[in-house]
């Protein structure tokens, strides 16, 4: 009966391991494709956005936002150098929260704010146990 036991608390252990962070991973990239792909469909409307938020230089802003959004998010979509595409969007993630998102008394804004910590929050634990199964990166 123990041997039963442990054997499928191993294969449970496997399972967590192994199939979890794979379904985190997919559940986290959304955002950043979405947002990628919605500032590449009018990069235009986002400088005029960036500018009414007195980003310096929204032109190249932009860009950039779109390549951190596209390649950190794609990045931990497939698990292609997830760690550093991880750390790449927490700093977004954390910029974006205390950059933009902190002016107190904003209702909608304290919900990004949180909403941009938590991201952070799991993008850090991608960070510390890898990209679990269905990666290209080893674990």
């Amino acid at each position: 009966m123990a041997m039963t036991m442990h054997s499928t608390t191993s294969s449970t252990t496997h399972v967590t391991k192994d199939y979890l962070p794979a379904l985190a991973r997919l559940l986290m990239c959304g955002l950043f494709i979405w947002d990628g792909v919605l500032q590449l469909r009018d990069p235009a409307g986002t400088v005029r956005y960036f500018t009414s938020l007195n980003i310096p230089s929204p032109q190249i802003a932009v860009w950039v936002s779109i390549a951190v959004h596209l390649l950190g998010g794609i990045g931990i979509l497939v698990g292609f150098m997830t760690r550093w595409a991880a750390a790449l969007l927490v700093l977004l993630c954390l910029g974006t929260a205390f950059g933009i998102h902190l002016p107190a008394g904003d209702m909608e804004n304290m919900m990004h704010f949180y909403k941009n910590l938590v991201m952070a929050g799991g993008l850090l634990y991608v960070i510390a146990y890898g990209p679990g199964a269905f990666a290209f990166d080893k674990s």
